[in-house]
């Protein structure tokens, strides 16, 4: 059989994990923004996706969504709660500042805009400009491009090290919540990949393959051995690292849709309701 395409958004430490213990046969190709993901995924370029369970609400659920056409997409399994996910800002005085998404519409935007809440910020009072997937938003802020955005995934560790600090983090505001789940619009097509991940995240929870965690993210994420390690404690977090059951629980999918409901685009009656039962 052919290798399973995958597409994601940073490269999946725990997917190459996996590979290494002689568990998958995957392909992993990494996607500019949550739109080209969906894109490729329903034109059949890639089997399964590692994504945002927002996104999932979205192009299932939602009309209104860049793309404009729904789809069955399947949450197969849960991977992660957010690996560190936070908004990470050069500036203490936010009010006029430029802060930086994927796509104003998807659920790291929403879970930026009620962080910017919390920190007693409404939305006009700052701007908001799509600049595409998370390493390309670390990049830009910097570069100076951007003044704020939502990092995560080992991307947050580069911005810690170049002096940039999280001022709000979703395991505090919008909990509980899921981070990243695996989804596939044909779940048998992908054989044992979901299972595959899952054992993978319950060893390393346990404390097992912790060298080879480490080798991988210094390689996959370009962190030196210090941040490796700390990105390896985040991994085993149980507020935001992985879900080593995988099972993909009803109250982190109520935050997600409580969410959208709350800033994403106005709906004809609540299809999101579906996700919920």
């Amino acid at each position: 059989m052919p290798p399973i395409r995958l597409g994601a958004f940073t490269p999946s430490v725990l997917l190459r994990v996996a590979r290494r213990l002689g568990h998958l046969d995957v392909t992993e190709a990494l996607v500019p923004s949550s739109p080209a993901q969906f894109r490729a995924l329903l034109d059949g370029a890639y089997d399964a996706v590692l994504t945002s369970p927002d996104n999932v609400l979205a192009y299932r659920y939602s009309p209104v969504n860049p793309l404009g056409v729904t789809a069955p997409v399947a949450m197969v399994s849960a991977v992660d709660r957010g690996m560190g996910l936070a908004l990470y800002a050069r500036r203490t005085d936010l009010r006029g500042a430029r802060f930086a998404v994927d796509v104003p519409g998807s659920g790291f935007a929403f879970a930026m805009y009620a962080l910017a809440e919390s920190l007693g910020l409404g939305r006009d009072d700052y701007e908001v400009v799509a600049l595409g997937s998370t390493p390309k938003r670390l990049r830009a802020l910097l570069a100076g491009e951007c003044d704020a955005t939502m990092l995560n995934a080992g991307n947050e560790l580069h911005a810690e090290a170049a002096g940039v600090e999280a001022v709000a983090r979703v395991s505090e505001i919008c909990h509980p919540y899921l981070g990243t789940v695996l989804a596939a619009l044909d779940p048998a097509a992908i054989g044992g990949l979901a299972a595959a991940l899952t054992a993978t995240a319950e060893a390393v929870v346990a404390g097992r393959h912790a060298d080879l965690v480490v080798e991988e993210a210094m390689t996959a994420l370009s962190l030196d051995r210090p941040l490796a390690l700390r990105y390896l404690d985040r991994l085993r977090s149980p507020a935001e690292g992985l879900v080593p059951d995988g099972v993909v629980d009803k109250s982190s999918l109520r935050t997600l849709v409580n969410l959208r409901r709350r800033f994403g685009p106005s709906l004809d009656g609540d299809p999101l309701a579906a996700a919920l039962q």
